[in-house]
């Protein structure tokens, strides 16, 4: 397990509660430009636990056809990280007492979840986050609103044959929507609502799923998201709310009245339709370094962080991106970095630091948001404009080059964060 320090609590920190300190950002140094816009748009943060955050790198077009720079505040949808973020959500309601992690998950959901090879095993809310419950890719998990998931999740593609719920760890995407369905059962809110309600709002953070509950100003800051050929791959926005904020009908219609509690919860895409800015993932980053403090309980975060080895590592495709693993030790919706482990390429960074958090890899997007406890600092970043499938890999990890170049700029050409 990795281990975590408990550190002291600071004047300053007890002090800006959920929200950065007034000052913070007045310390970001300058950031890394080129002379041109670069067809890939890029922003790398550090940050540490006080609310200190650097924009290290910053460069290239948020919307290629207004011709809009990329900043630090504008939203994009950074894919699987929302799956962590997701996590501390559940956390903050198995605090409340609302779930319980080891509870079978048909309680909540009202109808029977079940894998179709193991049918006498119940599933529970730490394997469908730890991608242990026996649920696997094989099926598509962005749902029309007309679809109903529980009859979905009926087809045996949904399912690998030879994992037993509870057994071996097999990331899948379609754990998530079970997990926000789970959510709405024990609450009775949808999930869009209950993740502001449970995590922006709480940390003041202007961010969303599938941009419902973002502010107008966060639509009109919207990243373009662009495929190495020029096509758009998704939030071609220009200020405007989406016409449908989840996946539409299968007939192209958008009626929210058909929208069902436990059954639809797969149109807020909450394996990867968050939308945040780099400057919110680092405020996301700040809360994990002060291990939840205030948000969740330490037994959760505990439970949280709680990392499992990841054995019988295949040669490709454990990592999202494939080509090498970088999914070595994972925990609840968290996995860790510079294991050390035998057939991991999981240091981006280069220099053995545990780092703990979670990537992200959708629409011509890489994304990542890691916090190292030891040295109190983090790091997130995205990078878009990259191949979804065939991207160049790096010299040292399973990451893309071009996120090992963009962490390699950002590290060397400017100083540590400052700390307090």
């Amino acid at each position: 397990m990795l281990r975590l320090k408990i550190l002291p609590a600071l004047a300053l920190l007890l002090a800006c509660s959920f929200a950065p300190c007034a000052g913070a950002y007045a310390q970001q140094a300058t950031p890394v430009t080129g002379p041109d816009p670069a067809p890939n748009a890029a922003v790398l943060i550090a940050f540490d636990r006080t609310g200190a955050q650097q924009t290290r790198v910053l460069r290239g077009l948020a919307d290629r056809q207004s011709g809009r720079m990329l900043g630090v505040d504008d939203p994009v949808r950074v894919a699987s990280i929302s799956k962590m973020v997701v996590a501390l959500a559940v956390m903050r309601l198995v605090d409340q007492r609302v779930l319980d992690l080891d509870a079978d998950v048909s309680t909540y959901l009202g109808w029977r979840l079940r894998h179709p090879r193991y049918p006498d095993r119940p599933i529970t809310l730490a394997m469908l986050l730890g991608h242990r419950s026996g649920l696997a890719d094989g099926m598509d998990y962005a749902l029309p609103l007309d679809v109903d998931l529980e009859q979905a999740v009926q087809n045996p593609a949904a399912w690998d044959a030879s994992r037993r719920p509870g057994g071996a760890f097999a990331y899948a995407n379609i754990n998530f929507p079970l997990v926000a369905a789970v959510m709405e059962g024990a609450t009775g809110e949808r999930f869009d609502r209950l993740m502001q309600r449970l995590i922006f709002a709480p940390l003041r953070i202007d961010a969303c799923f599938n941009w419902s509950g973002c502010s107008d100003a966060a639509l009109a800051r919207a990243v373009v998201l662009y495929r190495p050929n020029g096509d758009v791959a998704r939030d071609n926005l220009h200020g405007a709310p989406p016409a449908c904020l989840v996946v539409p009908a299968r007939d192209g219609s958008c009626d929210m009245t058909r929208y069902r509690l436990t059954h639809s919860s797969a149109g807020f895409s909450p394996q990867g339709g968050l939308r945040i800015s780099a400057r919110g993932m680092a405020r996301i980053g700040e809360l994990l370094l002060r291990e939840g403090e205030r948000l969740i309980s330490r037994n959760s975060w505990r439970r949280f962080v709680q990392m499992r080895r990841v054995d019988a590592l295949p040669a490709t495709s454990v990592g999202e991106g494939g080509e090498g693993s970088f999914f070595c030790r994972y925990g609840l919706a968290i996995h860790q970095l510079a294991t050390r482990q035998a057939g991991c390429r999981d240091d981006p960074v280069g220099d053995g630091a545990q780092r703990i958090g979670h990537s992200g890899d959708a629409y011509s997007l890489r994304s990542g948001l890691f916090i190292d406890p030891e040295s109190g600092t983090g790091l997130a970043w995205f990078v878009t404009g990259l191949a979804e499938t065939g991207e160049p890999r790096g010299t040292r990890s399973a990451f893309t080059a071009a996120e090992e170049a963009l962490l390699d700029a950002g590290q060397a050409r400017l100083r540590p964060v400052r700390r307090r």
